[in-house]
């Protein structure tokens, strides 16, 4: 029970962003202000399961159209469980609400329709401006990715569950420049951390969140690229 605690604790903090810290020294030496202790990430990498690789059950659709299989639902629909959900609003609008800084909405939504705000990137380092007319600019990043989560177990899972996973703004949301994320993919650590490298033990503790929150495992792969980022943590 310690331990669950700590990962609901932990996910809390990392989902308060601009990443829960100031649009300063994003690019500093060292972990990023707010950044997991190292005591933490291994607490995390000694809870989540390991798998020796990715295996691939097929089937994933993540698109909704046609006769495409949409295995994680609609994207950002507000019609889910998922903290946020059923509140008028969708997760899209949601997510940049609370990790933008200075957000301005459009009048007559309750707060909803995200404008415009600056963006303290934890991918990059850099501050970024978001305009909703160059929305592409700042995406939602799925921090455990849908097709790697499918494919290590999600495959097996409930509609709903599925659902709450691609809509949980607490614990696999990020709102990040559009590049990096394009860039990521469905990577997972063994292949993929953020260039901007004071923000890995951020990444990695929230990677390892998700992982426990959704038991979901890593590959042997993965929890190497983990524990070695571990190791530079405070």
């Amino acid at each position: 029970m310690r331990i669950l605690n700590v990962t609901v604790v932990l996910a809390t903090v990392l989902s308060l962003c601009g990443c829960g810290v100031s649009l300063l020294d994003l690019s500093g030496p060292g972990p990023a202000p707010g950044s997991p202790s190292r005591a933490v990430v291994e607490e995390l990498l000694g809870r989540v399961a390991t798998v020796a690789s990715r295996p691939h059950p097929g089937g994933y659709e993540r698109g909704c159209s046609g006769s495409e299989s949409c295995v994680f639902g609609p994207a950002w629909t507000d019609d889910q469980d998922a903290a946020g959900g059923r509140d008028g609003c969708d997760t899209r609008n949601n997510v940049l609400a609370l990790d933008l800084r200075s957000v301005a909405f459009r009048e007559g939504t309750r707060d909803c329709v995200v404008l415009s705000g600056v963006l303290a990137d934890p991918y990059s380092g850099d501050v970024l401006p978001f305009d909703r007319a160059d929305a592409k600019a700042v995406q939602i990043d799925h921090v455990y990715p849908l097709a790697a989560a499918w494919d290590m177990g999600a495959s097996t899972w409930p509609a709903a569950r599925r659902l709450r996973f691609a809509n949980d703004v607490t614990f696999n949301l990020l709102a990040v420049n559009g590049a990096d994320n394009q860039d990521k993919g469905d990577q997972t650590p063994q292949d993929w951390l953020p260039p901007n490298r004071a923000y890995h033990c951020f990444y990695a503790g929230k990677y390892l969140s998700v992982a426990v929150e959704y038991e979901l495992p890593v590959t042997l792969a993965d929890r190497d690229a983990l524990a070695e980022v571990a190791e530079r943590c405070p």
